[in-house]
């Protein structure tokens, strides 16, 4: 059992929706964290197509329950008409209600009652370093944080049946779209482009669909939490910037096993691809677990210079480097950042052995700087 970050103390004092990839612990979680809670599986296909027909059972059968009482409903998308009977409970009765599944999108599509901002959006990510004892970055590198890969014994065979999975229940099953092979290609090219500034045109012509229909890939991607966007960071004043997003699948794990390049070796540059996709991914799940109002992005000038990482309104910077050593020519994106940003917390985060400072720039290990990320010192002074 990993220990989550994550608590849902909020359902003291609103109903919660709580989104997640699949497999990334939801309702785990939910059954450690409320064991007598009125538990709704709608993977449970008999109850599932009851209550697809009858969804004003879940009313008859709650409306007796003490005023406070929290009710689960796992996989809530695959009923949305249930929303409406959610809606009258917290309403009428008082029931508090956590509401999880692995996509908002159907839910939105269909039209369906998101209850008004009666529930709060909690998101669960993939383990993070803070939740697993003796913490293995290699392994977490090669083989990514859902959970049932990370000690997996054969991690690369549970990704094939984790994405296979993804393309039937998420994709085919609700008849999301119908040129099946080109998403299928689809997902190979969006792993080569991960870390890198996504050309919707470029990688439209690998897939032989037309850059809008892209698009539209990469939106089904983030709808059913599969991969995420960085934004460009825009606001400067001086330099011309580059304002297209990155991509990144929302585990390591998935971009290795669809690029084929497992196991990693330490001198490689598919290497320091994974390092800054891992490191990327714990910044991601950071914020959103600790301060969901700061955005994550990153900087880039139409002259090349970069920055991996920016937080908030650029009160931190980090640079994402694979190397044992980090030398001083490889600053020199942090230090076109400050020009601009005056007083910008700035971190290297590398392979080194001990942290060090250069010039007002931190440099430290991995393993150590998500020590201080996870407690919470990333921006003190």
């Amino acid at each position: 059992m990993y220990r989550r970050i994550v608590t849902l103390d909020e359902i003291k004092e609103s109903s919660l929706f709580l989104w997640g990839a699949r497999q990334t612990g939801k309702s785990t979680l939910l059954k450690s964290l409320f064991p007598k809670a009125r538990y709704y599986d709608l993977l449970n296909s008999a109850l599932c197509r009851t209550l697809m027909r009858s969804p004003w059972l879940l009313r008859e059968q709650t409306e007796l329950l003490p005023e406070g009482t929290i009710v689960i409903i796992d996989e809530v998308q695959k009923v949305p008409a249930l929303l409406d009977e959610v809606h009258w409970l917290i309403e009428n009765k008082g029931l508090r209600f956590i509401l999880s599944g692995s996509s908002a999108r159907k839910l939105r599509r269909s039209g369906a009652n998101l209850l008004g901002g009666r529930a709060l959006r909690t998101t669960l990510c993939p383990l993070v370093s803070a939740e697993i004892d003796n913490f293995n970055l290699e392994r977490a590198l090669n083989y990514g944080t859902i959970p049932p890969h990370y000690l997996a014994k054969n991690p690369t065979r549970r990704l094939q049946a984790y994405i296979d999975d993804y393309i039937q229940q998420e994709i085919v099953a609700e008849s999301i779209l119908r040129n099946l092979a080109a998403f299928t290609r689809f997902l190979e090219v969006a792993a080569l482009t991960d870390t890198e500034i996504v050309n919707y045109t470029n990688i439209a012509a690998e897939c032989g669909v037309s850059a809008k229909t892209v698009k539209e890939y990469f939106d089904i991607l983030q709808e059913t939490m599969f991969g995420f966007m960085l934004p460009a960071y825009v606001h400067t004043a001086r330099r011309r910037v580059i304002q297209a997003p990155k991509f990144y699948y929302f585990d390591v794990g998935i971009a290795n096993y669809l690029l084929n390049r497992t196991p990693l070796n330490r001198d490689s540059n598919d290497y320091g691809h994974a390092f800054e996709h891992f490191i990327v991914q714990e910044l991601h799940a950071y914020l959103t677990y600790r301060h969901s109002r700061k955005q994550l992005s990153y900087w880039r000038t139409s002259s090349g210079i970069e920055v991996d990482c920016v937080i908030g309104d650029a009160q931190v910077a980090i640079e994402i480097k694979s190397s044992v050593e980090v030398r001083r020519n490889q600053l020199k994106g942090l230090h076109a950042f400050a020009e601009e940003h005056p007083g910008v917390k700035q971190y290297v985060v590398s392979q080194e052995v001990f942290p060090r400072l250069v010039d007002g720039i931190e440099i430290w290990p991995a393993l150590d700087f998500l020590v201080r990320l996870w407690s919470d010192q990333l921006f003190q002074p």
